[in-house]
């Protein structure tokens, strides 16, 4: 059926048919897709031109990296366009993109960390292409402020380049300006903190409104100062000291995902430091593991997991791993060298005073078959991942992501990772001595 939802939206004058019958290789990947991820079948469906991105012979050899997915997209948004089209075409770009991702997952060409890579590098693209758009079609009426600048911190999953195809993104919107600064100099001023809050709210729209070509990404902001309740844009000032004063301990876990993401480059690399100095002071690590381990609790008891298919939410699942590395960065037990940020890379530099070799390494071991798993799951699936129906293209691919032999070997291996996980979780952050598997 969805295979004949997609041979009705293509253009007239496509030799389908003669390509397949001539490319054995894209027809096993069309089968893959059809069978298999009902979420990149309805991308092809309602966008046949995608189908072109498969015909091209580098497709699987071409990695998807920063450097690739920025000429693309410069190529696709340049000239003088109205600020609609370039929204639209943001949509276009971020759709294809993250099909042709996709493709190169489901094909094995790309692993599942590379995969959350390649997505994030594409949310920082284009959501900062979407930046400069708005603040340039603001500027139009409302004209700019002394001294302005802008730098997006990206936070959860975008923060950590860990995002899936069908992740939201978390955002702070930080600025700066003139201290003497008193309103803009367009032909209906605005005061600054006006000025930036109508701006971001601007730019949530411009980045979150359905269009004809549909969502460019879903925004969060309530990791920002005083979440809801704060305004939506915070002076860069205010941000420093919240953070040294007034920051929780959940929200200085949160920081330590955090990564300047677009805007001015200077503010950005000031931003990026002060985050470093915030995460480097001396806290009570007793304190800390304390507060983290209620924090688990309290999310266990107010959103307990479906199943053992829940993975972030399981005991011993995502959740539980996240937390040890950000209890990690903030109370300075790993080891030295340039900040981090993804999940994989700090759990691979927990110090050994905080866990010992075998620990890390099953920590590390875990982290990639969660990833394997959901980043599969995600591409493939717009809802929840339900056992006793899964396609059953995606029970191979997903065996094959993880290379295990069947399915019941599968869930076993889910069920005992995600106990060793708890097992470390309770020593690491509830016990909080250094362990060993002696």
């Amino acid at each position: 059926m969805r295979f004949d939802e997609f041979l009705a939206g293509l253009p007239a004058g496509i030799q389908l048919f003669s390509l397949l019958q001539s490319n054995p290789a894209l027809l096993k990947l069309m089968a893959t897709i059809m069978g298999a991820a009902p979420r990149l079948a309805a991308i092809i469906t309602r966008r046949p031109h995608v189908f072109d991105g498969l015909l091209d012979p580098a497709l699987l050899t071409e990695l998807p990296d920063r450097a690739y997915l920025s000429a693309r997209l410069a190529a696709f948004i340049e000239g003088d366009r109205a600020y609609e089209d370039v929204l639209d075409r943001l949509r276009i770009f971020a759709s294809e993109q993250k099909f042709l991702i996709g493709v190169r997952l489901l094909a094995g060409s790309i692993d599942p960390a590379r995969a959350g890579r390649a997505f994030s590098d594409l949310a920082d693209l284009t959501i900062e292409a979407a930046l400069h758009a708005v603040i340039a079609e603001f500027a139009l009426r409302h004209g700019r402020i002394a001294g302005a600048r802008v730098a997006l911190l990206g936070m959860g999953k975008l923060g950590s380049r860990e995002l899936t195809a069908g992740s939201d993104v978390d955002l702070i919107l930080l600025y700066d300006h003139d201290a003497d600064a008193e309103e803009s100099d367009g032909d209906k001023p605005l005061a600054p903190s006006h000025y930036y809050t109508r701006m971001t709210q601007r730019l949530i729209a411009a980045v979150s409104a359905p269009t004809a070509e549909g969502v460019l990404y879903e925004l969060d902001l309530r990791l920002r100062p005083s979440g809801n309740k704060g305004p939506v844009a915070t002076h860069v000032d205010a941000f420093k000291k919240y953070q040294r004063q007034d920051a929780w301990t959940w929200e200085h876990m949160a920081l330590a995902r955090a990564r300047a993401v677009g805007g001015d480059a200077e503010l950005c690399a000031e931003v990026e430091e002060d985050v470093a100095v915030v995460l480097a002071q001396p806290r009570d690590g007793t304190k800390v593991k304390a507060k983290a381990s209620e924090m688990r609790a309290l999310i266990e008891k107010e959103k307990p997991p479906r199943d053992l298919w829940d993975i972030k939410l399981i005991p011993g699942g995502l959740i539980d791993l996240e937390f040890i590395a950000q209890v990690a960065v903030i109370t300075g037990a790993i080891e030295p060298g340039r900040r981090a940020t993804a999940t994989a890379d700090v759990l691979a530099r927990l110090a050994p005073q905080f866990a010992v070799a075998d620990v890390r390494q099953e920590l590390c071991d875990a982290w990639r078959l969660y990833m394997a798993l959901t980043q599969m799951i995600r591409l493939c699936l717009t809802g929840e991942f339900q056992r006793d129906d899964v396609p059953p293209g995606l029970s191979d691919l997903l065996l094959a992501v993880t290379d295990l032999p069947d399915f019941g070997v599968l869930e076993a291996h889910l069920k005992e990772t995600s106990r060793k996980v708890r097992k470390d979780f309770d020593l690491l952050l509830r016990a909080g001595a250094p362990i060993s598997r002696a």
